[in-house]
């Protein structure tokens, strides 16, 4: 059997994320066995105390503190937090010191559910290696872990034995992800289809909400974003927006993504992708339309753009979020 530990961290963890973990890895025991096979999984819940509470006190969990147990665990499973990460960082001092020994040690393999990246990252093991987590979180990853290869757009990464997730409710695909692994793709499709879990779903992309990179103190480059913001329907040149605001181009386009951390161009892209969204949710204007209104004048370069950074063409992320 996989013997698997829920971690229950110190700091504000999500309930969802460990309960939702639990319940589905113990209905594909109960798949299994109700089809004639053995269950794969062993699992237990550790933290710091006897009982954990989560969510401001509203759930507690039954936990047993994690160095008092003797089991080499093949798996650990690190939740998200529903707050900032520097924090829990602090906090979890200890228990990120045992995830690292664990897994050199032992060979454990360790899971990161949302921002639970950020502790799994803290240990080191990520350098060099593929990781995602919330995608609003991926500013304060990359300035505190440089060295992990952070890719955001990705709903499951796997490097190594290594595993991380997406963000929220889409961590749970982390764990679908895991039981296909261990249990095989029959076990995966029917807690899928029973839970009403898309298996397939690869990209965090749809879900982006473009937060306009504010967070820096370079003013005459906030000054061109409010800009751009304003101005995003019409013709817009990196030159031309060098000029204005009084740079080089070379020395703009430096600025600009020191500060913002998108070059000029995949700024306006951004910021009329962002505006195109918001026609195609709200309103029936057809896509002719809405690229015009948004900046556009070639159909085709407009849906290479809108699918790049959304993952889905403009007609198909409005059947699936949009207007009517």
């Amino acid at each position: 059997m996989k013997k698997i530990a829920l971690l229950v961290p110190n700091g504000d963890v999500m309930p969802d994320a460990v309960v939702g973990s639990y319940f589905l890895l113990t209905q594909a025991n109960l798949f299994l066995q109700q089809s004639g096979k053995k269950p794969v999984f062993e699992i237990q819940i550790l933290g710091y105390k006897k009982q954990s509470l989560l969510y401001d006190g509203s759930f507690s969990v039954k936990t047993t503190h994690f160095k008092k147990v003797e089991t080499v665990f093949d798996l650990l499973i690190v939740p998200g937090f529903t707050c900032e990460m520097e924090a829990p960082i602090l906090e979890n001092n200890g228990l990120i010191a045992w995830m690292k020994k664990q897994h050199v040690e032992h060979g454990t393999e360790l899971a990161s559910m949302c921002t639970g990246a950020f502790l799994v990252a803290a240990t080191g093991l990520l350098d060099g290696k593929k990781c995602t987590s919330h995608w609003a979180f991926e500013q304060s990853f990359r300035r505190l872990f440089p060295k992990v290869n952070f890719l955001p757009e990705h709903i499951v990464t796997d490097d190594n034995g290594i595993y991380a997730s997406g963000g929220a409710y889409s961590s749970l695909n982390l764990i679908l992800y895991l039981i296909e692994k261990f249990c095989g793709k029959d076990t995966a499709r029917w807690a899928s289809k029973v839970f009403q879990l898309d298996i397939d779903r690869k990209s965090q992309k749809p879900f982006v909400i473009f937060n306009l990179q504010k967070a820096h103190v370079d003013e005459p480059v906030a000054d061109a974003q409010s800009y751009i913001e304003k101005h995003f329907s019409e013709p817009l040149t990196v030159n031309g927006l060098a000029d204005r605001f009084a740079f080089s181009r070379r020395n703009f386009v430096r600025r600009f993504k020191d500060a913002t951390g998108n070059t000029p161009i995949e700024y306006i892209q951004r910021v009329r992708i962002e505006a195109a969204k918001r026609l195609l949710e709200t309103t029936p204007k057809n896509i002719n339309e809405v690229l015009y209104e948004t900046g556009y004048s070639d159909n085709k370069s407009f849906r290479m753009v809108f699918k790049k950074i959304t993952g889905y063409s403009p007609s198909d992320y409005r059947n699936r979020y949009g207007h009517g």
